[in-house]
């Protein structure tokens, strides 16, 4: 079975049970700052996929690490999961958990990347533009690829927009080779 669908398997129920104990918001949080200790430490991160240590070592370190920190519907999640030998997931589930979130929030994920930071004025005009083709308020993320050169590429689900230089560089250059 895919990383996708056992995620999905794990995050679904999480999310409901959160919603039904009226917890949606805190778990919420939670996912996002298990993510950023994933994120911030390698060793943690590393330590959760190891096939050498033992699971129940593993329990122990994430109750060490969160209790006290986190919700204690959060802590429950991550006891069960671990208990089904899938802690090597769990960064998978939590991202699911905040994807899960945002479509039951009407919110959608978007990533623009440019060459240059976005200012105030640009993430306005980025954020009208995504919530405009998606009927959705935005999560705007931003990227920044100076290797695009100019113009700038909005993702949203499996909608992309390549408005790059490099991009339009791209499509010239095919066009010429199948003339």
């Amino acid at each position: 079975m895919s990383v996708g669908r056992i995620a999905v398997r794990y995050a679904t129920p999480i999310l409901e049970l959160a919603e039904e104990k009226k917890v949606l918001d805190n778990v919420k949080t939670d996912m996002e700052s298990f993510i950023s200790v994933c994120d911030d430490n390698r060793d943690f991160s590393l330590m959760l996929k190891s096939p050498i240590i033992p699971h129940q070592k593993k329990a122990d370190i994430l109750k060490k690490v969160f209790t006290g920190k986190v919700n204690d519907l959060t802590l429950q999640a991550f006891d069960i999961i671990t208990r089904k030998s899938r802690e090597n997931l769990l960064e998978d589930i939590a991202e699911e958990f905040l994807h899960l979130y945002n479509v039951k929030k009407g919110l959608a994920e978007v990533s623009v990347t440019t060459s240059i930071e976005l200012d105030a004025d640009m993430k306005k005009a980025f954020e009208k533009l995504a919530k405009d083709i998606t009927g959705k308020d935005p999560l705007l993320s931003e990227k920044v690829d100076p290797e695009i050169v100019g113009g700038y590429i909005l993702r949203m689900g499996d909608l992309q927009l390549d408005e790059s230089v490099s991009g339009q560089l791209k499509d010239l250059k095919l066009k010429f080779s199948k003339k």
